[in-house]
């Protein structure tokens, strides 16, 4: 099964490859025709969640709504992840529902470019061997609060959740452009940052949750350090951004303007990128699970990204890794759990070599792992395992698998929790 993050991340960045491909004359940068975006603007004062609005075209909802051909009603979980100024950064759509075992199955898409109220969404859950099939197709469009449309061809009705389960969110998003030599105003090449981030509005741990959602998108390994506002850290973000971009970048604009030997110059590849986006796992229950998604392109053929994951017990705040999650020594147990569950989501049949999809004939338990109420997802990121083609590659693993390698008191199992007999 191929996650959220993988598709939307592997078009974004093959769209940046197109862009990247294309030669400029140097003479574009001087034309005047583009202009940075204005810096979202940092509130004086620190702000509260009864102050804050989700940022304009973006939100997290919660639908209730019946598979066509099924009894039992399913709870799909939506992002509208916002537009930019940027083509290939709007309208992005994302989200997920629970299958059997709780397995969580995947959605992408975007709005109806000609229908701001039309969604269009694929079902991926589809082996990564499967090559030009989206999965199965949801055409959707608001009808007041409710979204109505087809599911495969089939009639399907979505029920706004008017009070969510779990963890409500307010989404908010900033972004940016920077010049790559600000004492040149006609220039016209930028580096483009951009941030968006969930800040959780109900629970008894809310201010717990926030503050380790905000370290998540820091990306802090430790758990004790302070962490600023969100608005603060988005300045502290763009700030770092542009003192790398115009160091690295300002200089070689300078080299090429005063090369006179080609008039050919690829300065796309200097229009450097940079996002860090907040993604709904799983949220049910006491149990949380975040994807912090990460992508960079600093030239060349194409961007970096991956996604780091992470659960949160939501009755405390507290952070569930890897080895809050497994007991110590279970890596060669799982080794092994992992081999025979990754062989259909990379289209391999049983006992068929994992090398034939990866690098290596074994799968090792990475610690990038999130839970959900029945089972634990393994995230890999591009190069980690297998070719950048493959993209990143999520394996489910049920509960009743994992089980003797489980720590207790995990808030799973539809909210309650492991009991070791």
């Amino acid at each position: 099964m191929t996650c959220f993050s993988r598709f939307l991340s592997v078009a974004f960045s093959a769209r940046l490859w197109a862009i990247s491909g294309l030669g400029l004359w140097l003479t574009a940068c001087q034309s005047g025709s583009d202009k940075p975006a204005a810096t979202s603007a940092a509130p004086t004062q620190p702000t509260t969640t009864s102050q804050l609005t989700d940022s304009p075209d973006t939100w997290y909802r919660q639908y209730r709504t019946l598979l066509p051909g099924t009894t039992d009603s399913i709870t799909l979980h939506l992002q509208n992840f916002g537009s930019t100024s940027e083509e290939f950064l709007s309208g992005r759509i994302g989200g997920f529902y629970a299958a059997a075992e709780g397995r969580p199955v995947s959605l992408t898409g975007e709005n109806y470019a000609a229908s701001p109220d039309s969604l269009l969404l694929h079902e991926s859950s589809l082996p990564l061997s499967v090559e030009g099939d989206e999965g199965l197709v949801w055409r959707l469009k608001r009808v007041g609060p409710q979204l109505v449309g087809t599911r495969d061809g089939q009639a399907v009705r979505l029920r706004l959740v008017q009070h969510p389960e779990g963890v409500a969110f307010i989404s908010r998003i900033f972004a940016d452009s920077v010049p790559a030599r600000p004492s040149q105003p006609t220039d016209t090449l930028f580096g483009r940052l951009r941030l968006h981030a969930l800040v959780p509005t109900n629970g008894p741990a809310k201010q717990a949750l926030q503050q380790h959602l905000l370290r998540g998108l820091r990306g802090d390994t430790l758990d004790t350090h302070p962490v600023p506002e969100l608005s603060s850290l988005w300045q502290q973000q763009r700030s770092a951004f542009a003192r790398d971009y115009q160091e690295e970048v300002g200089p070689l604009l300078n080299a090429a303007e005063a090369d006179t030997s080609s008039n050919y110059r690829p300065l796309a590849t200097l229009a450097y990128a940079a996002e860090t986006s907040t993604q709904v796992l799983w949220n049910q229950g006491n149990l949380l699970s975040i994807g912090y998604f990460n992508y960079s392109y600093s030239g060349g053929a194409h961007g970096n990204y991956g996604t780091t994951v992470c659960s949160y017990d939501t009755r405390t705040g507290r952070p569930l890794r890897y080895q809050d999650i497994f007991r110590p020594g279970s890596e060669a147990g799982i080794e092994k759990l992992l081999g025979q569950y990754a062989r259909p989501v990379l289209g391999l049949k049983p006992g068929q070599p994992l090398s034939e999809a990866l690098f290596d004939n074994t799968l090792p338990a990475t610690h990038n792992v999130y839970l959900t109420s029945g089972g634990a997802v393994f995230v890999y990121s591009p190069y980690e395992v297998a070719s950048f083609a493959q993209g990143e590659i999520s394996v489910f693993v049920p509960l009743s698998a994992l089980k003797p390698w489980l720590q207790t008191g995990l808030p799973i199992l539809g909210g309650g929790e492991v009991v070791r007999k």
